[in-house]
This record gives C-alpha cells, sequence and structure tokens, in this order.
C-alpha cells in the first residue's frame, strides 16, 4: 500500500499519483463527479480502493478525526418502512452518548455507494446498511477500512462485519402457507421487481417456494414503483380483478401497497376478504389503522434497531480485538399476524 506519511495515512496525493490525474482531479471526482468523465472517475475510484484511501470531508472543521456519529444508509424516508429501526437504532445510540446521521439511497446500489464514500469521509465511528445486496466495492471498501459495520433487515453465512435482521424467503414462505390454510386457493404476489431490490426478491422467492409445495400455479404482479406508495396498491388491485380468473387472495411486499390496496378497494366496492383477501408484510402502524386491519408478518422493526446500536458498541469496545467472541449474525424472527383482512 502507497503511504503518504509517517503515520502510514494515505493521502490525496497519492491516489492522485497511481490514478494518473492530480489532486484537483482526484477532488472534484469525490465532491462534484459530474464534471469529470466517467472514465477519470473510475481511475480515481480503483485508485482509492487499491490505496485503501478514504477522504477526510470533514478535515479543517473538527478537531479530532473521531466522531460520535454513526452512518446509516436506508432505501427510503418516504414512508413508515423503515421509521421503527431508524427509532430504535437512534435511541440505542444516544444511550451511549452516540449520534445518528442517516441517508436515504433510492432503493439503487449505485447512488448507495456514491453516499457511502461521502458519509466515510465524514469519520463515523460506524456504518449501518439495509439489507445484504451492495456495489462490489462496498463490501471492499468497508472491510478494508475496518470499521464496525452491521447489516439490517435480511440474514447471510458472511456478513461484511455483522447482521441482525430475519429471513425474508422464510417469511414471505410461511405467510403464503398461512393463507393457504385459511382456505384461499389461488393466492397471487405482488411485489417490486425482484432485480431491483434484494428484499423483494426473497420474498417472491419464499412465495413461490410455498406455491411450488401446495402444488399450485404462482400468480405474480410486478409494481412499478418498487411498492413504496399506496397508488401502486391502487393500481396492482386493478389488474389482478381485471384476470379472467382473478386470485382470491393477494400477498403484498410490504404494508405500505397493501393498504392502498385495501383502501382502493374499499372504494371500488370490493369485499374484503369476502372477495378479495389482502395480506401485507411489517406489520407498521397504518396496517392497524387499515379498513379491514391488515393481515401482516410482523417484522420486529425497534428490535431490529437496538440490536444494532448494542452491536456498535458492542464492537467499539472490542477494539482492535478479533470478532471470535461476538455474535456475527442476529436473526430476530418474525411472526405471522391475523387480522380481519384475510
Amino acid at each position: 500500500m502507497t503511504s503518504g506519511s509517517r503515520s502510514g495515512r494515505v493521502r490525496m496525493v497519492d491516489v492522485a499519483q497511481r490514478a494518473g490525474v492530480g489532486t484537483i482531479t482526484v477532488s472534484r471526482a469525490l465532491r462534484t463527479p459530474q464534471q469529470v468523465s466517467q472514465e477519470v472517475r473510475e481511475r480515481v475510484l480503483a485508485a482509492m480502493e487499491a490505496t485503501g484511501y478514504v477522504p477526510n470531508l470533514a478535515a479543517g472543521t473538527l478537531k479530532s478525526q473521531r466522531s460520535r456519529v454513526v452512518a446509516a444508509i436506508v432505501p427510503t424516508l418516504r414512508n413508515t418502512i423503515f421509521a421503527e429501526t431508524v427509532e430504535g437504532l437512534a435511541d440505542g445510540l444516544r444511550e451511549h452518548g452516540l449520534q445518528l446521521l442517516i441517508a436515504s439511497s433510492g432503493y439503487s446500489l449505485e447512488a448507495e455507494e456514491s453516499i457511502l464514500l461521502n458519509l466515510l469521509g465524514q469519520q463515523p465511528v460506524a456504518v449501518v446498511l439495509t439489507g445484504i445486496a451492495h456495489a462490489p466495492r462496498v463490501r471492499s471498501m468497508l472491510r478494508s477500512r475496518g470499521l464496525p459495520v452491521v447489516e439490517t433487515w435480511d440474514l447471510c453465512d458472511d456478513p461484511i462485519d455483522r447482521a441482525v435482521g430475519f429471513s425474508n424467503l422464510e417469511a414471505a414462505r410461511r405467510m403464503t402457507l398461512a393463507l393457504a390454510d385459511r382456505g384461499y386457493r389461488r393466492i397471487a404476489f405482488a411485489g417490486a421487481p425482484p432485480q431491483l431490490e434484494h428484499r423483494a426478491a426473497q420474498r417472491l422467492a419464499g412465495y413461490r417456494q410455498a406455491m411450488a409445495e401446495l402444488g399450485r400455479a404462482a400468480q405474480i404482479i410486478t409494481l412499478d414503483d418498487l411498492g413504496v406508495t399506496f397508488a401502486s396498491g391502487e393500481r396492482a388491485v386493478g389488474q389482478l380483478l381485471a384476470r379472467k380468473r382473478p386470485p382470491d387472495a393477494v400477498f403484498f411486499v410490504n404494508d405500505v401497497v397493501a393498504f392502498g390496496a385495501a383502501q382502493a378497494c374499499l372504494r371500488l366496492g370490493v369485499a374484503v376478504p369476502g372477495q378479495l383477501a389482502i395480506a401485507g408484510f411489517g406489520d407498521f402502524e397504518l396496517a392497524r389503522a387499515s379498513n379491514p386491519p391488515l393481515t401482516t408478518v410482523r417484522i420486529p422493526g425497534e428490535q431490529i434497531g437496538r440490536t444494532t446500536a448494542r452491536l456498535i458498541v458492542e464492537r467499539l469496545d472490542a477494539g482492535d480485538l478479533p470478532l471470535a467472541g461476538l455474535e456475527r449474525v442476529v436473526d430476530l424472527g418474525f411472526e405471522i399476524v391475523s387480522r380481519e383482512s384475510a
């Protein structure tokens, strides 16, 4: 590794030399990427990865290189999907004198990578990511940095550092089987494009697995906006009811879109669950406020946040000690909640 100082800290000039550009170009590639070509930015990013350099964007404004900030990236701030997790995380960190810096990636892995690069420049003490699917550089960038990292809302055998969440696949499988146990025969699934959202892909896989176990044909509606608006649920209901043989139950990828579907049925005079049963995912507050209240998968959102905070504090207290004695993957499980909608 190139070293630009006696302390071994890599400097911007080292990145510039490796990329074959000037330091001003490196700065522009990081702060205003639209001012440089894609080819130059790729060279700069490759040089950063090779040298392990992370820009200190807070230099000159902070007296200490060590902050008390934990950086977190969630896919959206538009609705309540991740609100309980963020609240639990913030509360848990605050109890230990840590503050949360949060950003939204808009469900884009490329945006997550770019945001992470800038957040690391603020010298956080830890990083929290949503899910386990990331752009290729993210994993190597964080592992080389050596920061405590917690991936949330999903599980895997080899997290970047640590992971806390539940099995999206098994939760969707169990919900689909629960609908079948209640007597529904033609069960459809409405979810985000699986190639755009890993957790949605896992839920779709769980639904498909359950339908295969039941020996029934899958019916799938692909939502056009990742299922983060009420309107997407309304559109899905229209598509399902227009089919020659409509389903008698539909399992939505989350409570937001399920809520929109239930309210659309109310306006259209479609009896729920008499004509169309509806199930969601998340057990957010609006699931209980829906008319009728939603059958759903209860996710321990706040507990995910608080457990994440505990893992971060535990990791910080461990310092440079190996992770061998620490729990790397925490499965908090889920619960099927039966209400009037199905």
